[in-house]
C-alpha cells in the first residue's frame, strides 16, 4: 500500500494523538480518498501567483525551527515545475538562519495566508540555497527594482494542503485598499462640489 502524502506530516504519534482525540477515523477516510497533493495544481499556482509574503520554516540539524518571513511583490514565489517552487533570497539583517540550517536539514516548509480571502495553504519539502546561477537567479528576481538578491532557495515539494478559513481574520492590503479610497475621495470631492453649486445657484 502506498504511503499518503499526509504521512510527512501524520507521523505515528500524531495518529495515535487523532485516534486519542477522535478525528483519526475522518483523516484515515481522507487518506483513502483523495489524499494530500504533491504536485502543483492550477488552482494552488493561481494563489502563489497573488502571494505578496508567506513563513518559511526550518530546522536546525537537532530539530531546533526557526520562522522566517518572506515578502516581495505578487508572483515572487515562482513555480518552477510541478514539483518545484523557488524564490530569490533577498539580502535581510545577515542572521543566515535559514541558509545555516539548510545546509545542515534540507526539511522545510512554507505557510502562505491569503488574508483578503480568507485562504491558508501548508506545503512540505525539502529546501536547497542555489548561489551562482545566473539563469536562475534571472528567472526569480522580481522585475520592480531597488532589491539586492544574495541567492536562491527551490524547494522540491512533497506535500500541500489547505486549511479552512475557520479564524482567519479578513484583512486586506493597504496597497489594494489605497486606490479604491482615493477613487471615493475624489468622487465625494466632485459630489459636494456639485452639491454647493447648486445650493448657490438656487
Amino acid at each position: 500500500m502506498a504511503v499518503p502524502a499526509s504521512d510527512i506530516a501524520f507521523t505515528p504519534s500524531v495518529k495515535a494523538e487523532q485516534e486519542r482525540r477522535g478525528s483519526r477515523a475522518q483523516y484515515a477516510r481522507m487518506e483513502e480518498a483523495r489524499g494530500w497533493a504533491s504536485t502543483v495544481t492550477p488552482d494552488l499556482a493561481q494563489q502563489l501567483a497573488g502571494a505578496r509574503s508567506f513563513y518559511l520554516g526550518t530546522a536546525s540539524a537537532e530539530g531546533q525551527p526557526y520562522i522566517q518571513h518572506r515578502g516581495g511583490p505578487p508572483g515572487f514565489l515562482h513555480v518552477l515545475d510541478e514539483r518545484t517552487l523557488g524564490f530569490a533570497d533577498f539580502s535581510g539583517n545577515r542572521q543566515y538562519i535559514t541558509t545555516g540550517n539548510l545546509a545542515e536539514n534540507a526539511r522545510a516548509f512554507i505557510f502562505v495566508m491569503d488574508y483578503a480571502r480568507r485562504r491558508r495553504v501548508k506545503i512540505w519539502g525539502r529546501a536547497r540555497v542555489v548561489e551562482n546561477d545566473e539563469a536562475l537567479l534571472a528567472r526569480l528576481r522580481p522585475a520592480e527594482g531597488g532589491v539586492r538578491v544574495e541567492r536562491a532557495i527551490v524547494l522540491e515539494i512533497e506535500a500541500w494542503d489547505r486549511n479552512c478559513p475557520q479564524h482567519i481574520p479578513q484583512l486586506v492590503p493597504i496597497e489594494d485598499v489605497v486606490p479604491v479610497v482615493e477613487k471615493l475621495e475624489a468622487r465625494i470631492a466632485a459630489l459636494e462640489a456639485e452639491l454647493a453649486r447648486v445650493r448657490a445657484g438656487g
